[in-house]
C-alpha cells in the first residue's frame, strides 16, 4: 500500500507540474478568459453563463492570435505577436518555478536562479508554440515542385 501511495504521489505531482507548465504557456488566453469570467459574473450572468463566456473569450484570444500570427507575413509583426503571448508566459513561468522551488530549495539565490531558468523555458516554449502555427515557406515553382525552402544556410541549385 505504501508503494501505491508513493506512485500516486509521484504521478500526481508530475501531473500538476505539467498542468502548471501548460497553463503558464497559455498565460495570455487564460488571463483573458479569467478576466471575462469575473466581469460576466460581477455583472450578474451567473456561474454557468460566466464560465461559458470566459472559456469562449480565452479560446477566442488564443485562436485569433494564432490565426493573425499565421496569416501576417511581416516578420517584425509576427515577432511582436509572439512576444505578446510569450512575455506573460515567461512571467507566469517565473512565479510558478519560484513557488515550486520554495518547497525544497532553502537558498534564496538558487530559488531565483531556478525561477529565471523556468521563466526562460516557459517563455521559449510559448514562443515556439506560436511559431509552430506558421506554414513552411514553399518554392514558387509549378504545383509539382512544391518543396520546402530551407531556412538557414543551405544553398539551392538552379
Amino acid at each position: 500500500m505504501l508503494i501505491v501511495g508513493l506512485a500516486f504521489s509521484i504521478f500526481g505531482i508530475g501531473f500538476f507540474c505539467w498542468l502548471l507548465f501548460t497553463l503558464a504557456v497559455y498565460a495570455l488566453p487564460f488571463f483573458a478568459g479569467v478576466n471575462v469570467f469575473l466581469a460576466a459574473f460581477h455583472s450578474g450572468a451567473g456561474v454557468i453563463g460566466s464560465i461559458v463566456v470566459g472559456v469562449l473569450a480565452g479560446g477566442a484570444t488564443l485562436a485569433i492570435g494564432q490565426i493573425v500570427f499565421a496569416t501576417v507575413r511581416i516578420p517584425i509583426i509576427r515577432a511582436l505577436i509572439a512576444l505578446l503571448y510569450a512575455a506573460p508566459a515567461a512571467v507566469a513561468g517565473y512565479y510558478a518555478t519560484l513557488g515550486l522551488s520554495k518547497i525544497g530549495v532553502p537558498s534564496e539565490t538558487w530559488r531565483v536562479i531556478f525561477a529565471v531558468v523556468g521563466s526562460a523555458v516557459v517563455g521559449g516554449t510559448a514562443w515556439a508554440r506560436m511559431w509552430a502555427f506558421v506554414p513552411p515557406p514553399y518554392d514558387r515553382g509549378t504545383s509539382e515542385n512544391l518543396v520546402p525552402v530551407p531556412m538557414i544556410g543551405v544553398a539551392r541549385n538552379g
